[in-house]
């Protein structure tokens, strides 16, 4: 029951049902459009012969990477600023609720005939993604910081740049965090769609030209990778918010990730 109970908390048990469920649906349906867990890692085997593998894995996570830093480095300082004054946030406010209902993969084309077809183009398409929920979260989170803190802070003296570094930006930490998480998620949403209409390598480029060899397994191999890169970055970022959660003292109820 013991290792049961820490094969759940490891996640070990949650992989081991994935693999059978997998197995099982594979096993009923067409091996050429739903290939087995084994097919799959015979077509990971076949990719990793000529290192087109390792080399599309190791492009499109430079690509989802800089696009990220970008857009959340852009991101932060403008929440900050988008909610600690009131007059900014009422005159931006329309401009964020408009384009961050137009998805990144709608600009495509017009990246593409802005920025050519090389790497600027899927960087800032990624910056696009990343940027407004950076933004948002951040704002969100400066707006919520409670007023007696920011008043407490200044009865004792401190300058509007102490309040920001030793009151607001501790507060909004969390906000923070849970922003460029999911700022991540979109990110590889829109590399795959980058890859797949103008590149020659990634992992979208992987998945986009498997079909012309109606090599399903390759497409599976390529949706795994996208997983377990997505996945392995938002475990980092996970452990980044609670040890930055843990210097700043706040409440363990609180903390990112409980």
């Amino acid at each position: 029951m013991r290792f049961v109970r820490k094969g759940l908390k490891a996640g070990l048990v949650s992989w081991l049902l994935f693999l059978i469920v997998w197995q099982l649906v594979a096993m009923n349906s067409n091996p050429d459009y739903f290939p087995t867990p084994i097919q799959t890692l015979k077509g990971a085997v076949e990719l990793l012969t000529d290192n087109s593998l390792i080399s599309y894995v190791l492009i499109s996570f430079k690509r989802v990477v800089l696009g990220w830093l970008l857009g959340s480095l852009l991101g932060i300082p403008a929440g900050l600023l988008i909610g600690r004054f009131k007059w900014l946030r009422e005159l931006v406010e329309p401009y964020l609720n408009f384009f961050r209902f137009i998805p990144a993969l709608a600009f495509i084309t017009l990246f593409i005939l802005w920025f050519g077809i090389g790497e600027p183009s899927k960087v800032i398409l990624i910056m696009y993604a990343t940027l407004f929920i950076v933004i948002l979260n951040t704002a969100a989170g400066v707006v919520n910081v409670e007023d007696d803190k920011i008043r407490s802070a200044r009865s004792l003296g401190a300058s509007e740049r102490q309040i920001l570094i030793h009151v607001i930006i501790p507060a909004v930490v969390p906000a923070f965090f849970n922003g460029v998480r999911l700022a991540m998620g979109n990110s590889f949403m829109a590399i795959v769609g980058a890859e797949m209409i103008a590149a020659n390598e990634g992992v979208g480029y992987l998945i986009w030209t498997s079909r012309l060899y109606s090599k399903t397994d390759w497409i599976f191999v390529g949706l795994l990778l996208l997983g377990l890169m997505g996945f392995a970055g938002d475990q980092l970022l996970r452990w980044m918010g609670k040890t930055t959660l843990g210097r700043y003292g706040i409440a363990k109820e609180t903390r990112f990730g409980k």
